[in-house]
């Protein structure tokens, strides 16, 4: 799934377009499907989950020594966006095997990879992401979650919130404190098993939109871990979490991206078929403008998805500002067109027997997690103003 060569101009690449195919063929019969029930009861799609991982769409970006898909940034960020497009709760088993994993592919040891990687690309394993806490949300730094060594080992004591597809990942990077007094130089990063004594977790967040992924704490409590499952060295956690960031916030932004096109397909699916006055609403001019800054939206934001993924790729200097760029940009198109979606709809939108309200919902998790829309600004003013 890897490609050599991102575009060709400004036209993905052949093998890219096949990769779009397939997963929106899958997500079509399998996925889809699906989408409403999850959102309906709030339970995990098992049978969504399961048909990414017969398709090798579930953590498409594990490289292939691993036995994963080899997948480059760009080609995973249009598998998120396709599922996405389909159902956004979904599109998190791929979004989340990301980023509970890049710290390791970022910096961690050779047999920590193999041992790690290789459960998640067969589809035996999911991975998550444990840096958020009660009191530690943008300002991560703050977090509290200590690890203290002792022996051959570090015992992990904390709680960790916001935690998505907690309780059904087997694996979580974990984010704590080994030197209090060096603030961000004193964090650690870890692989916590589910299985590890003293792991639990707390129960399901009820939430607005994304249903289908569970968000819950985890708590620890005495976790004893073996010391060769520090990712990277002891102090330089924190770095890895942000430089995680730097890449996955480009996977926010193509599931962004997917929510948006899916809600912009039923807005154009209804407004040709509603008839009023006579005739369908899409030939009223009213209706066509909105439609047109729905698509001209939606346009700019997957291009500079594309455009981040890219350096995300080559690992380029500029990829914090694009990434946070594109997240920020992407998100907030997003609740645009989705919340216009809705509109164009009049009352069906305004009802479940219609997706929109649901990827209106969807939405709006995307302008909050993985740093708010209010960090991304941060972020890329401290980008501009550094020359």
């Amino acid at each position: 799934m890897a490609a050599e060569q991102a575009f060709d101009g400004y036209r993905l690449t052949d093998e890219l377009q096949a990769i779009r195919e397939a997963v929106r063929e899958v997500c079509a019969a399998k996925v889809a499907p699906h989408a409403a029930e999850a959102d309906e009861t709030g339970e995990f799609p098992k049978a969504s989950f399961d048909a990414l991982r017969a398709a090798d769409f579930h953590a498409p970006h594990i490289p292939v020594e691993y036995g994963g898909a080899g997948a480059d940034a760009l080609a995973t960020a249009i598998v998120i966006e396709e599922v996405a497009r389909a159902c956004a709760s979904s599109s998190l088993i791929p979004a989340v095997n990301k980023l509970g994993t890049m710290p390791l592919i970022l910096a961690g040891s050779a047999a920590l990879r193999r041992k790690y990687l290789t459960p998640v690309a067969a589809g035996d394993a999911m991975f998550s992401y444990c840096l958020s806490e009660p009191e530690a949300g943008s300002d991560a730094a703050a977090m509290t979650t200590r690890a203290v060594r002792d022996g051959d080992d570090w015992v992990l004591n904390g709680v960790k919130r916001w935690i998505t597809n907690a309780g059904v990942s087997e694996f979580y990077t974990v984010f704590a404190v080994t030197d209090p007094t060096a603030r961000s130089r004193g964090i650690s990063a870890f692989v916590v098993e589910k299985s590890d004594p003293g792991v639990s977790f707390g129960a399901p967040e009820k939430k607005l939109g994304i249903k289908g992924s569970p968000t819950r704490e985890v708590y620890l409590d005495g976790v004893r871990v073996p010391a060769d499952r520090m990712i990277g060295a002891e102090g330089t956690g924190f770095a890895t979490a942000m430089q995680t960031l730097d890449h996955t916030r480009v996977t926010i932004a193509a599931q962004a991206v997917g929510i948006a096109q899916g809600a912009l397909d039923h807005a154009k699916g209804y407004v040709q078929e509603r008839r009023q006055f006579g005739k369908p609403i899409a030939d009223f001019q009213g209706i066509q403008f909105m439609l047109a800054d729905m698509g001209m939206k939606l346009e700019a934001a997957r291009q500079l998805t594309y455009a981040a993924a890219g350096r995300s790729e080559r690992g380029d200097a500029d990829l914090t500002y694009f990434g946070a760029a594109a997240k920020c940009f992407a998100s907030d198109a997003a609740m645009e067109i989705t919340t216009d979606a809705v509109q164009l709809l009049g009352g069906y939108g305004y009802t479940r027997d219609y997706p929109v309200e649901r990827m209106m919902r969807d939405a709006k998790i995307t302008q909050i997690y993985e740093g708010t829309n209010q960090v991304q600004r941060i972020v890329m003013a401290r980008q501009l103003l550094k020359g």
